[in-house]
């Protein structure tokens, strides 16, 4: 057996399957990333309230998807690029800023653009931003409070960033055709 199974609602902890619920609701599947964090209900139930107020923040779905994707590339985290390279495309985002941002780059979209960035330095700085990085995406024309709310997107990917580079759950075959490999 596996140190880190891919639970369903009835093998979950029985603290786990409130989040698992709220996350079949929101997909319409558990994604087996989230399956593989319910082995822990501390680690879901985090994850499903952090994301649960990035996706009501001020961001669109298509900037948190760049966000996302970003974080994933950035962090090496395979499963998470794969998946959201699809809901990023699903979302609406131009193929060619999806490679551009699987591939290190940044979108053609110049808010997009910013935002990944931004992300891509706050992790690689490990959040040490000086002026230049700050203003650079001030002057794209997000506010302070947006700054900051990309920290919590950040804090939210990099739970299931970390979660997918050591328990390596499974990809689902919906998101094979986006299947990557860190360089």
């Amino acid at each position: 057996m596996s140190a880190f199974p891919v639970n369903t609602l009835e093998s979950a902890p029985e603290k786990s399957k409130p989040a698992l619920q709220a996350l079949q609701s929101a997909f319409g599947f558990i994604p087996n990333i989230a399956a593989t964090m319910s082995t822990s209900p501390v680690l879901i139930s985090s994850l499903v309230g952090l994301f649960g107020n990035v996706h009501g923040g001020s961001f669109s779905e298509p900037q948190l998807q760049s966000l996302l994707l970003t974080n994933a590339v950035t962090n090496g985290a395979a499963w998470a690029v794969a998946f959201h390279s699809f809901l990023a495309l699903e979302e609406g985002i131009d193929a060619a800023d999806v490679e551009a941002i699987r591939t290190g780059g940044a979108p053609r979209d110049e808010k997009l653009a910013a935002l990944s960035i931004l992300a891509k330095t706050l992790i690689e700085k490990r959040g040490r931003l000086d002026e230049q990085d700050k203003a650079q995406f001030l002057t794209a024309g997000f506010g302070p409070d947006h700054l900051l709310e990309v920290v919590a997107v950040v804090a939210a990917s990099t739970i299931t960033n970390y979660t997918a580079s050591i328990a390596n759950p499974p990809l689902e075959p919906a998101f094979q055709p986006h299947a990557w490999t860190a360089r």
